[in-house]
Order: C-alpha cells, then structure tokens, then sequence
C-alpha cells in the first residue's frame, strides 16, 4: 500500500482568477529556494501550470485528476511524484468544490485534498470586501467539514488599513492569515485563449517571472507557518490505494516490448502539452524515448518508428512549422511506410492538410480553422475503430480543450464516440490500425495499455 509520509498541502481558492497559480508556484520557488525538495502538482487536466511548477521546484510537475485517473490510482501517482521530496505542494483549479459537472465534488480539489490526506490553504481575493471575507471563508471551511482550511492568503489587498480589516475579520473566526499580497505587488504573466503561455515559449522570461514569485512570498508569506501546515497531514488522513510506477503498470500488463524501438515525442514551443507519465510509460514499455523539436529538426530521431504529437499552440508556429517542409516530408514518409502514429488535438491538427490555410503534413485528409467557440470538459468516450492504440470498444474518460474546428471532424472510421450533454451521439477523430489522432486529450496513467500498444506497435515496424 501508497505510504504518504511526505509534508503537504494544498493551495485552493473560492473560484477561478483569485489567484491559486501566483500562490503555488511562488510558494514551491521559495522553498526549492531554501533548499528544500518540493514535490509540484496540478489538479485537473491542465498543461500549463506544471511547467511553471516544475521550472520552479526542478522537478517534474504532475497532475492530480481523478477523472483521468480514477481516485485510488491519484493517490498512487501522489506517492510516486512525492517520493524523496521534502515537501508536496498542491495547486488546485477552479473553485475548491468545483468538480466533474453533475458529479459533486468528484474531481475537485476538495476531493483530491481528502484522497491525499492534505491541510488546505485558501487564496482569497480580497478586492471589494471587508469583514465579509471572514463569512466567506467561514462558508467555505463549514461545506464540507471533511476538508480542513488551515490558513488564508489574502490576493489584491489594498491599503494597510484594508489589511487590517480584513485580518481582524479572519481573528474573529480563528482562522490564521498566512500573508498578504497587495494589488500592487503584481506579478505579470502572460497569457493566451487555453490559459497562461507556456514556459517552452517564454524562457528565459518564465525563469525570472518564477524568480519575483519566489521573491513576493518570501517577503509577504509567513513560509515557516505555511511549512508547519504542511507537516500537519498525517499518512492516516491519506485514503488507502497502491503506490503507482510506470514499470509496475507495464508489468501488470505483460511486461516491455523487446528491442527499444525509438519512438519519436513531438516538444519545443509548438507542443508543449505532455504529462510527465507519458514518457515514463513510453520507457516502461520498452522504447527509446527522443525529444524532437517540429519548428527547428529537420527530420524525425535517427531509426523513429513511432510518433507521438501532443497538445500545445501550433496556430501561433503554423508558418513556422510549414516552412520545415523536410520535416513535413518525413512525417508524410513514417505514415506511408506503416509508422505507429497517436496525435492529440493539436498533433491533430499538425497531421491535417493545413491549418488557418497553412499547410502541414497532410496525412490526414481534413483542415483545420482557428474558431472563437472553445470546446471544454471531461469526455467519457468509446473507441469506435481498432487503432494503433486500442481495440474497439474501450472505454476512457478523456478531456477536450480547444479552439480549433476540424473539416471534416472524423473520418469514416472515427477515433471515438460519445455522447453530448444534449445526448446527441459524437463521432470525432481519425483512427487506423497505424493511426490515432483525436482532440482528446487523454492520461496514460489512467490507461497504460495505450503506450504498451503503441510501443509494440512500434516494434513491429522494419
């Protein structure tokens, strides 16, 4: 069984925008500066923040996502990427009992925080309010008294005399200020339509956004009582679950493909949207894991016989990425001569004939339009076609983020189907035996027989 033994809290906010990601990251800055080992984390589907977190710790950030994952195996993946660490910091997303839509606080960060056994701290956006910060909090802290709201940080304060209403109101119903960061201490980063820009498109710029983060908690936080919170949670608060490891997952199912056949992973600035899991699934099943950079390699790793394209902006590089027609020509190749491909939404949309009428590797038949309409939210879907990387008739649960529009949206032999929440039946994607390129986003650690499939496919190519 999982051990947490491991300091840990989680940062989480009333809704969306007070401020969870300025908090956490600076937070996991301060302390990997004080030299501590800092275990990052995410919860939710989201790419971004973890690069953010993980430039700040030196360490890989992860995802906490029970809807990808399923709730024992989120534990699991906690106990995987906390192992040797210091400390486990936590950020959550959107409100802290937002979850699954429909399903309570399934997926939150309420229910994670309870799964994980951790302390809460609360980031709270204090523009406009007085004294009725203190019923805010106090509403949040009585929901559900299974979560334990350790502390507040005050977000967008204004003057010291506001502080000192607001900290006065916070004394009344016990529950400790840990800091305030006024609206002058600002830190800017930039952000774009899915979220805040990567850290693969902005360095060095997200290194000394990370650095004036690390500054503002350190001089505004009480980080010595924010460090006794976090060694408040206890290993018996933890719910019980099976400690995770890409090798034992591989095992489970049969073990790795032999030979390491070299399986080609799209990166750099244009596909920045990859869990950490991935590549350590992708090396547990028996492949030689390259990095390849789409907007500046002129052709695929040495001996690739499967590629791997994520998520990421590809419609800020479609110019770039179309004037590396060599590459474009070796991708075209890998398809033709019967290479493993699985894309995800923008892989997608760099396999379609163009994108926004640029033109790209053109190995699936469809083009792709930049749209104003974003596509959000978890997805329970069924493979509709054998592909390269399941049978028909697999269930996942998966995650849409977009706001791009493929014509046609699926082929004939349609990667997945699911169902609206109107009910409507969706056919979406483009799926073959070598073939799998859909906008859903998926989990590998939730479903580890995909990278063993497409590594054994892999193999199997001369």
């Amino acid at each position: 069984m999982v051990s947490l033994g491991t300091p840990r809290v989680v940062i989480a906010a009333p809704a969306s925008g007070h401020g969870k990601t300025t908090v956490a990251t600076g937070l996991i800055a301060a302390f990997a500066r004080r030299g501590r080992r800092v275990a990052p984390f995410k919860v939710g589907p989201d790419y971004i923040d973890p690069g953010y977190h993980a430039l700040a710790a030196g360490r890989p950030g992860r995802n906490l996502d029970p809807f990808l994952l399923g709730e024992p195996r989120t534990v699991g993946v906690f106990a995987h990427g906390s192992a040797g660490a210091d400390i486990a910091i936590v950020e959550g997303v959107m409100g802290l009992y937002d979850g699954a839509v429909g399903r309570g606080e399934f997926a939150s960060t309420a229910r994670v925080a309870t799964l994980i056994g951790s302390p809460v701290i609360l980031v709270v956006d204090a523009t406009a309010q007085g004294r009725s910060v203190a019923a805010l909090v106090d509403g949040f802290r009585g929901f559900d008294r299974r979560v334990r709201i350790a502390g507040v940080v005050l977000n967008r304060v204004g003057s010291d005399r506001h502080r000192e209403i607001l900290a006065s109101a916070l004394d009344e119903i016990g529950v400790p200020l840990l800091g305030v960061l006024h609206r002058s201490d600002a830190v800017a980063t930039p952000s774009r339509h899915l979220g805040l820009v990567p850290v693969a498109e902005r360095a060095p710029d997200a290194v000394a956004t990370v650095d004036a983060l690390a500054d503002l908690m350190t001089q505004n936080l009480d980080l010595d009582q924010v460090e006794r919170i976090a060694g408040s949670a206890t290993a018996s608060d933890a719910v019980a679950a099976v400690a995770w490891s890409p090798e034992e997952a591989v095992a489970e199912l049969g073990g790795p493909v032999r030979g390491r056949p070299v399986v080609a992973v799209a990166g750099g600035a244009a596909f920045t949207f990859s869990y950490t899991e991935h590549a350590e699934l992708l090396a547990a099943a028996g492949a030689e894991v390259v990095t390849f950079d789409p907007l500046h390699d002129a052709k695929l790793p040495e001996r690739a016989s499967a590629l791997v394209i994520g998520g990421g902006f590809p419609e800020v590089y479609a110019s770039a990425l179309a004037e590396n027609k060599s590459l474009l020509d070796d991708v075209r190749a890998l398809a033709a001569d019967g290479g493993a491909i699985a894309a995800e939404c923008a892989g997608l949309l760099y396999l379609a004939k163009s994108l926004d009428g640029v033109p790209m590797c053109g190995v699936i038949d469809a083009e792709a339009v930049m749209t104003e309409r974003l596509t959000l939210g978890y997805r329970e879907a069924v493979a509709a076609t054998p592909s390269v990387l399941c049978d028909a008739g697999m269930r996942v649960n998966g995650h849409e983020f977009h706001r791009t529009k493929l014509t046609p949206a699926a082929s004939a032999d349609p990667a997945w189907m699911w169902r609206a929440h109107d009910g409507t039946k969706v056919a979406e994607g483009y799926a073959s035996a070598r073939l799998h390129a859909s906008y859903l986003h998926l989990h590998w650690a939730g479903a580890p027989e995909l990278p063993l499939r497409l590594v054994t496919a892999a193999g199997s190519v001369r």
